[in-house]
């Protein structure tokens, strides 16, 4: 069965490659959300109720539970196909997405959510700028936040702001559905995120009678600051399941 890696936003599927070059498996793959560097099926609302809908469908097309990995959005996201489909998903990890009635968004997601400041920011964003935000910010590499932000183009800025728009209760709707998640689950969290505190990582892994919450030391881009140490987490998960 492969491993599916899901980014979060304002992410792709870039987010994963300094994990997979640490990856032994061959069978790893990386999926871009429709609007975050793929083509937007027609009718398509990027709301988060669209988003775990077309992963289902995407996953029911492998054919086998799979070992299922999120950050950031791709966290919130996949918790919510493991607890509506606990048959697509052998394993799941993941983190730095809090699924909790009592997370307050963060300042950003509030400005996305409301609609004149929302717009007026996608409308004035640079890319330099925003790089220089995410480096000073979250602490994430130069570099990789001048191409984080190189990608965020017209589709993706309008996907976010729909997305955000539609999880306004988003904690409240879903948390309650935690208790269906069946898959052997481990957490990893930027012990230093400032926009999902590791409050909200450590009761993950209470709801999900998690065998491990993994606190790393590092900001919200785990994938990003520590690949090496997010690649050994996953393959010492995925390998605990080989062996049981």
């Amino acid at each position: 069965m492969p491993a599916i890696l899901i980014h979060g936003v304002p992410d792709t599927h870039h987010v994963w490659d300094g994990v997979r070059r640490h990856l032994t498996r061959s069978d790893v793959e990386t999926w871009d959300l429709p609007g975050f560097g793929a083509d937007r099926p027609a009718g398509f609302g990027s709301t988060k109720e669209d988003y775990v809908d077309w992963l289902i469908r995407r996953l029911e097309r492998v054919g086998e539970p799979v070992d299922l990995v999120g950050h950031d959005w791709g966290c919130i996201l996949t918790l919510r196909v493991a607890s509506l489909r606990p048959d697509l998903v052998r394993t799941w990890a993941g983190g730095n997405g809090p699924v909790d009635a009592g997370y307050v968004w963060h300042p950003l997601a509030k400005i996305w959510q409301d609609r004149d400041q929302g717009d007026r920011y996608m409308a004035e964003l640079r890319p330099e700028l925003f790089a220089q935000e995410l480096a000073s910010g979250f602490d994430v590499p130069l570099d990789l936040a001048r191409e984080m932000a190189s990608r965020v183009d017209e589709p993706m800025k309008d996907s976010v702001l729909r997305l955000y728009r539609s999880a306004l209760t988003m904690g409240t709707e879903w948390e309650p559905g935690l208790s269906a998640v069946s898959a052997p689950s481990v957490v990893f969290w930027g012990r230093q995120d400032p926009a999902c505190p590791i409050e909200f990582g450590r009761k993950l892994g209470d709801s999900l009678r998690s065998g491990e919450v993994i606190e790393m030391d590092c900001n919200h881009w785990t994938v990003l600051q520590r690949p090496a140490e997010v690649a050994e987490i996953l393959e010492k998960h995925w390998s605990a399941q080989d062996a049981a």
